[in-house]
C-alpha cells in the first residue's frame, strides 16, 4: 500500500506539469561517481536505475513525469558527452574508499563543463559530507562558479532523531514553494564568492547555493539530498516535505534549461 501511495504521489506531482519540459534531457554522471557492489560488480548508488534506498530512481521519475528524458553519462565530461544535455548532474564524486581507482574531475573536464554552462547548460552539483566525498577535484570545478564545498559534517543524526537534520527556516525561493520542513542529513557547507549566493543557510552556514554563469546556471547542494531513502516517507516522518521539495527542484531546474 505504501509503495502504491508513493507511486501515486509521484504521478500526481509530475502530471501538474506534464509535457512542459518535453525534449529536455537530464544527464546524470556515472563517471566521477562510479561505485560497484563488491560481490556482483553491479553499478549502484545515485543512479537512475537504482531503485533501492541508495538510488535516484524516484527523482528520475519526477523528471520523466514532466516530459524530460533521462540519460546516464558514463564517460568524462567533454563536448561529445554533454552534447544534447540540458541539465547535467554531478553527485558525490568517489573517494578511494568507494572506488579504488576514482575518476577525478580533471583540468580538461572542468574546461568542458565550464564552457558548456557558459553556453547555456544547467549544472546541479550534489556533494556530500566530509568522509563521503572527494572534495579536492570537485572544488576545482566549483571554484569556476564562485563556490567551495567545505569538508565538514553538519546536521548529524543519532538513531531516529530525524529532527536533528530538520531545516524549517526556509527562504522565499522556488525550491521551497509550499514547503515548511525538509530533511538534510550530514551535509557539507558551501562558501560563496563573486556572483554566487547562498540559497539555504543554517547558523550562517550555506547548504545550498546558486549562480548564473554566462547563459547558464549552477545550483550546488552540500548533500545528495533527494535520493530514494529521503525523498518520501519510507523512512521519514510525515511532516517532512522532501518529496514536495524534489518536485520543486525538478521543475525549477528544467525551467532554467533553454
Amino acid at each position: 500500500m505504501q509503495s502504491l501511495l508513493k507511486g501515486v504521489m509521484l504521478l500526481v506531482l509530475g502530471m501538474m506539469t506534464l509535457g512542459s519540459f518535453a525534449q529536455k534531457t537530464v544527464g546524470l554522471d556515472n563517471w566521477y561517481n562510479h561505485e560497484t557492489k563488491p560481490v556482483t560488480g553491479k553499478i549502484f548508488h545515485y543512479t537512475w536505475d537504482d531503485t533501492q534506498n541508495s538510488g535516484f530512481s524516484q527523482l528520475g521519475d519526477l523528471f520523466k513525469t514532466k516530459g524530460a528524458s533521462l540519460k546516464t553519462i558514463a564517460t568524462r565530461a567533454d563536448a561529445k558527452s554533454l552534447a544534447g544535455i540540458g541539465l547535467y548532474i554531478i553527485v558525490d564524486p568517489d573517494t578511494t574508499t568507494e572506488n579504488p581507482k576514482p575518476n577525478y574531475i580533471l583540468k580538461d573536464d572542468i574546461a568542458a563543463i565550464t564552457k558548456w554552462v557558459k553556453n547555456g547548460g544547467v549544472l546541479l552539483i550534489l556533494a556530500n559530507d566530509k568522509p563521503n566525498c572527494e572534495f579536492t577535484h570537485l572544488n576545482l570545478l566549483a571554484k569556476e562558479f564562485g563556490m567551495h564545498f567545505n569538508p565538514v559534517t553538519l546536521n548529524p543524526v543519532t538513531g531516529k532523531q530525524y529532527d536533528m537534520a530538520a531545516e524549517i527556516n526556509l527562504p522565499n525561493h522556488p525550491l521551497f514553494k509550499g514547503v515548511k520542513k525538509i530533511y538534510m542529513k550530514e551535509v557539507s557547507s558551501i562558501t560563496v564568492s563573486g556572483s554566487a549566493k547562498a540559497v539555504l543557510t543554517d547558523n550562517n552556514q550555506a547548504y545550498i547555493a546558486e549562480t548564473s554563469f554566462g547563459k547558464g546556471f549552477v545550483l550546488a547542494v552540500g548533500d545528495p539530498w533527494l535520493y530514494n531513502e529521503y525523498i518520501d516517507h519510507t523512512m521519514l516522518p510525515a511532516d517532512f516535505e522532501n518529496l514536495k521539495a524534489a518536485n520543486n527542484l525538478t521543475e525549477f531546474l528544467l525551467s532554467k534549461v533553454r
